[in-house]
């Protein structure tokens, strides 16, 4: 689970893409943002970051040839964790090397925005973090105005709607050697002239170990009993909590988690088991987020569920 409630933007460059395959060009910014305006700052963090509260699935960078140092966006984000300094240089790298691959007819052109964050929240964890957003659909606002004897109207055209990020990926400074802890956004992904952006510009892998399958079980479980036993049956509340003790002492005492086993040993009722996994498919289609049936348990994972 990601948050940002005690996140800050301390840096933010803006440059333009282009479509190269249609004789589109970029623009590159001299410096970065110097931004005061503490309500805009408020808005810009709303826009690059609320949408990955819903976001459950984390990847890594990855490369064909097994060299993460051949990952161009890996490595531009490495020297920027190193040195702030360069901050600025490489998000320009990053804008010319995202033009460059922008070569299918479809690809939208658009402003590409590269920040950077301090204590985003991620799995119970605060740490810095590169993001790297493009917006590339744009609307028409109307602003209403008071006036003498009345009200006035004016427009925006080309504006950008706050609440609907096209692009975007979080990268965490966690994890370097493994590839980072890597969020995405883009709600083009189903079309395929979108796989540009996950799969050849950052070239990602999906986190699929065995903490995350056993993170993501245990709070699917948990806000299963929470929020929706209610629902569906009459349960007191020493019962729930009955319920998450004994889902705890099954993944402390087991090595593997199968689901079948689980459901039979914690839930023991039917309608209960049946209800468990229907929860769970939902959260799987929700999420594009599969949880395997069966999967080594990991005792890390284990550990931070039960300081929560």
């Amino acid at each position: 689970m990601i948050t940002f409630s005690q996140a800050t933007l301390s840096e933010l460059s803006i440059h333009r893409i282009g479509n190269k395959l249609q004789d589109e060009f970029y623009v590159l910014s001299d410096q970065s943002m110097h931004l005061e305006d503490e309500m805009l700052k408020q808005l810009l963090l709303q826009y690059f970051l609320s949408p990955y509260e819903k976001v459950n699935e984390i990847y890594r960078f990855m490369h064909p040839n097994n060299d993460l140092n051949l990952n161009e966006v890996y490595h531009f984000a490495a020297e920027i964790f190193a040195d702030g300094g360069v901050f600025h240089d490489n998000t320009k790298k990053l804008a010319t090397y995202l033009f460059e691959i922008s070569n299918h007819p479809k690809i939208k052109s658009g402003e590409l925005y590269v920040a950077y964050f301090e204590n985003v929240q991620i799995e119970g964890d605060l740490h810095d973090a590169i993001g790297i957003f493009k917006s590339e659909t744009k609307e028409s606002y109307l602003t209403v105005y008071p006036e003498q004897g009345g009200f006035g109207l004016k427009y925006e055209q080309e504006a950008i709607n706050i609440n609907k990020l096209d692009k975007g990926c979080l990268i965490f400074n966690t994890e370097a050697v493994e590839g980072y802890k890597v969020a995405v956004i883009d709600q083009t992904n189903r079309s395929a002239e979108a796989v540009y952006w996950k799969d050849e510009f950052l070239k990602l892998k999906v986190r699929n170990d065995n903490y995350s399958q056993t993170q993501n079980v245990l709070g699917v479980y948990k806000s299963f009993v929470t929020e929706k036993l209610d629902e569906d049956f009459e349960i007191s509340r020493t019962d729930k909590i009955d319920l998450l003790n004994k889902s705890m002492k099954y993944f402390k005492e087991k090595e593997t988690f199968d689901i079948d086993e689980f459901a039979n040993e914690v839930i023991a009722n039917k309608e209960g088991i049946e209800s468990f996994k229907s929860y769970k498919k939902n959260y799987e289609e929700e999420f594009d987020s599969p949880i395997a049936d069966t999967f080594d348990i990991s005792d890390a994972a284990v550990k931070k569920q039960a300081k929560a």
